[in-house]
């Protein structure tokens, strides 16, 4: 398997495309370390997953708005494994609504912190481990829809914002990361479909490809990080952006 001595970690792994990443690398057999708000919720996942590659997935809960459930985190991976290979920020809070005074204070500030703090954290808690890699890489998903495929003009100011610092500490990250050989880079999709890895469009079965009126697929977007964790390391590609169909 290409990815048999890959270990990997994704937040926000308990549905759609968090949890599509986790059981698209754990069948190209890299070990992945997925979390969730809750550890139910991550094992869901862990528990959904056919085959051998339900073993090399592992499940974690953390709350991304809570700075001590990252540190948790990070640490308990540390006791699995010596090193992370790649780690995908793909954990967010969204918050819709167009109206900035109809969400409360604290709505606001949790979804500024699990986004955009917890996006911060996580780097931070998992540099030590990244460094542990001789071939690290940092995924950001900076998507601006939410898990139920929400448009981008029903989310709340304050997901703008989160998105925003998001995709701003993402670009000084790579800057600053690049000369020790970390990689970072992010995926700037449109709305996009939601298709579960178990669908028959997950397994490439569509031999036409997709119809005009279809969205980009969770396929697609997977096999965009599949191929940027595959380039020679002096490749860095910085992001991913798409245009909608």
């Amino acid at each position: 398997m290409k990815f048999e001595n890959l270990r990997v970690v994704v937040t926000g792994a308990s549905r759609y495309f968090g949890r599509a990443l986790a059981v698209g690398f754990a069948h190209l057999g890299a070990e992945v370390y997925v979390s969730a708000r809750t550890v139910e919720a991550a094992e869901r996942t862990r528990t959904e997953v056919m085959g051998s590659a339900r073993d090399r997935i592992h499940a974690f809960g953390c709350d991304l708005s809570r700075p001590a459930e990252i540190r948790e985190f990070a640490a308990r991976v540390g006791e699995r494994t010596d090193r992370v290979d790649l780690l995908v920020n793909n954990g967010a809070r969204w918050l819709d609504g167009m109206d900035l005074e109809a969400a409360s204070d604290d709505q606001i500030v949790e979804t500024i912190e699990s986004t955009a703090g917890g996006t911060v954290l996580m780097v931070k808690h998992f540099l030590p481990l990244l460094r542990g890699s001789l071939r690290p890489d940092i995924v950001n998903m900076v998507a601006v829809r939410d898990a139920e495929g929400a448009s981008a003009g029903a989310a709340h100011e304050a997901f703008w914002a989160a998105k925003s610092a998001q995709a701003g500490f993402a670009d000084i990250l790579s800057r600053r990361l690049r000369p020790s050989g970390v990689r970072v880079f992010s995926l700037y999709p449109p709305d996009f479909s939601t298709s579960d890895p178990r669908f028959a469009e997950w397994d490439g079965s569509n031999p036409d490809g997709i119809a005009p009126d279809e969205k980009l697929t969770t396929q697609a977007l997977f096999e965009c990080i599949v191929y940027a964790v595959e380039q020679p390391r002096d490749c860095f590609i910085r992001s991913f952006h798409f245009e909608p169909r």
